[in-house]
């Protein structure tokens, strides 16, 4: 029988409990399981001749270098699921923070790219959605104060600003609420951020139970650790 771990995205501005999501899915994990989950981020730079279009892309994003970044990003993606994800999964979950949503609303923030338009370049070199997209959802004032809150993090003048972050927002709401049109995001939960993050956090845990996406802690204790 062929068992596989989840491929798991948490999405959602800067702020909203990204990384405490993810830190506390990869303990529990540990934890229950006795497996290490493979965290990455949604640009893994696996696809080495496309780093400098990257890095140009995302920190000086214009009409000119639009095209080469979205390529780009498009075969690092496709790197990272043919060396990474694919690779990994029946040993242990995948855990990305950000993955296609986040690049959907960059394109429409940042050059008014449709994002259907997007999508479709993507998707042209994606070979597998993952099982859950987890985004975490709270108002642009809520997140940006959080996020300033933060030591040591860099602010981009060109994208950590409130009418930025309030059209990325406006852009996961309006490719959420329309999944059918965006198949690649895989079974997309929003999680209100507002709450504790232990809340949070169990809200998340119960949605991978709910969709089977977690062993049975009886199978792991007769030897079975994953499931189907």
């Amino acid at each position: 029988m062929n068992h596989r771990y989840p491929f798991i995205v948490i999405e959602g501005l800067d702020g909203t409990g990204k990384t405490t999501l993810r830190k506390g899915l990869f303990r529990l994990w540990e934890g229950l399981y006795g497996v290490t989950p493979l965290c990455m981020l949604t640009t893994n730079f696996l696809a080495a001749d496309q780093a400098a279009a990257i890095v140009t892309g995302k920190y000086q994003p214009n009409a000119g270098n639009r095209d080469a970044y979205l390529s780009a990003i498009s075969a690092d993606k496709r790197a990272t699921l043919d060396r990474l994800v694919l690779p990994q999964r029946p040993a242990r979950p995948v855990i990305a923070d950000r993955w296609l949503l986040s690049e959907l609303a960059f394109f429409a923030v940042k050059h008014d790219m449709r994002v259907s338009e997007t999508y479709e370049v993507l998707a042209a070199q994606l070979t597998a959605a993952p099982d859950l997209t987890l985004v975490l959802d709270l108002e642009t004032d809520a997140s940006m104060s959080r996020a300033q809150a933060r030591q040591g993090d860099a602010v981009r003048a060109d994208w950590d600003v409130h009418d930025v972050q309030s059209r990325v927002r406006e852009t996961y709401e309006a490719v959420v609420t329309k999944p059918d049109e965006f198949p690649l995001l895989g079974d997309v939960v929003r999680l209100d951020a507002r709450r504790p993050r232990s809340e949070v956090l169990l809200t998340a845990w119960d949605v991978l139970r709910e969709r089977q996406l977690v062993p049975s802690l009886a199978a792991r204790t007769e030897g079975g650790g994953t499931h189907d």
